[in-house]
């Protein structure tokens, strides 16, 4: 299996071409964020400048809205639009089997769970990298906490498991916030064996916003891979 920096992005604009496919004109479509998502979002702006595909977009986060609106793709909210036909997005690991996800390294984990929840349709692109057999694998659980009070937080964070790194900006030293304005702990729990009673316990802890873990809600899986293309259901 290649894992040339080089080959995964080819995987990443192939997926994102296949995700893109699925929107139609007339469509109401969450964009995700991160970069794979990016790739879809590039490609309905090929689509939308070359194919008159016409469609209107909730974005994820701010870095998500700018791309989009270099194509001039039509964007909106859920204030103005509350019910989706499709939402499109990455993940950092997915399960093979029940379709499971760690979401939020890109720090637009909040964001992103409230989209796919307006979304009657939700399809997940990934390269082949981010298949795993358990979440935990190799990602921590990124958390979304409110500033205030985040050492409390973060204590009862670690009472049920967790090892915690604080997320910081990439260049500098300073706490990493998210569009909302609020921190992230990634928390490391090892492989979770029960990822359905770990999101309650995380959700529950008061300061937290919620938590990366998206549980029993995607309906389809494309990967791109050494092997080609998948598309699972």
């Amino acid at each position: 299996m290649s894992t040339d920096t080089s080959q995964i992005e080819l995987y990443k604009q192939k997926v994102g071409e296949v995700g893109a496919s699925l929107v139609t004109s007339g469509m109401k479509v969450g964009l995700g964020s991160g970069s794979t998502a990016a790739c879809v979002v590039q490609a309905l702006g090929k689509r939308w400048q070359e194919e008159g595909l016409r469609f209107v977009g909730v974005p994820t986060s701010i870095e998500t809205a700018h791309l989009a609106q270099s194509f001039g793709i039509e964007l909106t909210t859920l204030g103005a639009c509350p019910e989706l036909d499709l939402d499109i997005d990455g993940a950092d690991e997915v399960t093979r089997q029940g379709f499971n996800l760690i979401k939020g390294l890109g720090g637009a984990l909040l964001r992103e769970k409230i989209v796919r929840y307006a979304a009657k349709k939700f399809v997940v692109v990934v390269d082949e990298r981010k298949m795993v057999d358990q979440l935990g694998d190799h990602t921590p659980v990124p958390v979304e906490v409110t500033p205030f009070g985040w050492e409390a937080t973060a204590k009862h964070l670690e009472k049920i498991g967790a090892k915690i790194s604080i997320r910081l900006k990439k260049e500098s030293k300073d706490f990493f916030l998210t569009d909302g304005s609020n921190m992230i702990l990634d928390c490391n729990f090892g492989l979770i064996t029960d990822p359905v009673k770990l999101e309650k316990e995380i959700n529950t802890i008061v300061g937290v916003m919620e938590c990366g873990l998206f549980i029993h809600c995607t309906d389809e899986v494309l990967i791109a891979g050494h092997d080609g293309l998948h598309h699972l259901k």
